[in-house]
């Protein structure tokens, strides 16, 4: 069994680089049919997203295998770009490393932010795609399905993934969660409806805040955001009211000066604690309302350190993480290895024992006709059985001592070649 792997990753090729090669859902399954029509009997998967764009090929026979440089040609020419112009950023790997890589990849370690949980999602997808248009079969189910196990291991032996990095999440899981015991008797006011707001309101939802109003300048797109989680839009003209009622704010305008001042707010906090999230970049909020009574602002630049720790912590299980990828590597050849090297020891016998048999039928038949008696046709089929044992020893030793080696599968070439074996 053989694999390669070729491709463009934020490592090495710049992001309008990945743009021009970049492929929609509909562009795969039209790749991967003709990649099947190019190269007959080749599996492949095409993994292709916003940081990466990764052709995985795989094959039983090294020699059907497309060269890391036909597979480089076929993406090339698939976006009309000139292969040799890109040729240097392209990332190459084939066996081992290829498997390595794809668990890597699986188990967001070879990601643009280490522990991201999206790319496991993608790795699947793009599997499925290729199940989909039959470009993946055997080879790829096994490689693929382990690299899903492995991410698995990863994300529970590890704490690669469970300390939050963005700052919506942070605000959300780390401040406000640690103020607050629960978010569902809680009055919660986002102002703003852009992306940051919209990711905000996830996670609050997502922690069982049901009390939510959301206000925005645009009328319309906060009652869209609002009606897409069940919430209720305010009008802009009710700002200081609802600031007024409020347990938590979270901002998060795009306006160029403060929305929340000190001599408009009145009485905040006058009702008990209240939990400000300025996550507007110029602030939202006054940095004088962090002075009032009860009342706790927080900015950007307070999240940001608690988000730049933790990717911190998460670097810091990286070598964790990739020794558990390493020995799933090594555990997955070997099992690979007996697998094959197992069918083809099954064939080499069955193959080496019916040409024992048939010569060894021809020459009791030959003897018996010159009164050969059962104790000699005995010690003859013995005689038989131990020259079989012994010619088989060696190749079948070899086999099992270099089973987890990189030799491994050269060897089971080189035998099914010698004897001619059939898979």
């Amino acid at each position: 069994m053989y694999w390669s792997m070729i491709g463009l990753t934020h490592h090495h090729a710049p992001i309008d680089l990945r743009e021009r090669l970049a492929f929609s859902s509909e562009q795969v399954g039209e790749a991967l049919a003709q990649l099947a029509n190019r190269f007959p009997g080749v599996e492949a998967v095409l993994l292709s997203t916003c940081n990466r764009v990764e052709l995985y090929a795989a094959s039983s026979d090294q020699g059907n295998l497309p060269a890391a440089t036909q597979l480089g040609e076929f993406l090339a020419e698939f976006h009309n770009a000139d292969f040799p112009s890109i040729e240097d950023q392209m990332t190459r790997l084939a066996g081992a490393d290829a498997i390595k890589h794809l668990f890597m990849v699986a188990s967001s370690l070879d990601s643009m932010i280490i522990g991201e949980a999206q790319i496991l999602s993608q790795v699947k997808t793009a599997y499925e795609q290729a199940c989909q248009t039959e470009s993946a079969s055997a080879l790829m189910h096994q490689v693929f399905q382990r690299a899903t196990s492995v991410a698995k291991r990863v994300a529970s032996e590890t704490d690669i993934n469970r300390r939050r990095i963005s700052v919506p999440s942070v605000a959300v899981s780390e401040v406000a969660a640690d103020f607050f015991e629960r978010f569902e008797d809680k009055q919660i006011l986002l102002i703003g409806a852009g992306e940051m707001g919209t990711e905000t309101l996830k996670y609050l939802i997502d922690a069982g805040a049901n009390q939510v109003q959301v206000i925005n300048r645009n009328a319309e797109r906060a009652q869209e955001l609002a009606e897409s989680f069940k919430a209720q839009s305010v009008p802009w003209e009710q700002l200081q009211t609802a600031v007024a009622q409020a347990d938590l704010i979270v901002s998060t305008t795009g306006a160029p000066q403060p929305i929340l001042r000190a001599d408009q707010i009145g009485k905040l906090g006058s009702r008990g604690s209240v939990l400000i999230l300025d996550l507007a970049v110029p602030r939202d909020v006054e940095p004088a309302i962090g002075e009032l009574p009860n009342v706790y602002l927080y900015t950007v630049d307070d999240l940001q350190a608690v988000c730049e720790s933790n990717i911190a912590a998460r670097r810091k299980e990286w070598p964790k993480a990739e020794k558990i990828v390493d020995s799933e590597v090594k555990r997955f050849l070997e099992e690979i290895a007996h697998r094959a090297s197992g069918m083809t020891i099954k064939r080499l016998r069955e193959q080496v024992e019916n040409t024992k048999q048939t010569e060894l039928e021809r020459l009791l038949n030959k003897l018996k006709d010159k009164g050969l008696d059962d104790k000699a046709e005995k010690e003859i089929t013995i005689a038989f059985d131990r020259v079989v044992n012994k010619l088989l020893h060696p190749p079948m030793q070899t086999l099992r001592e270099h089973a987890d080696s990189s030799n491994h599968g050269a060897l089971l070439d080189y035998l099914r070649r010698l004897f001619r074996i059939q898979d």
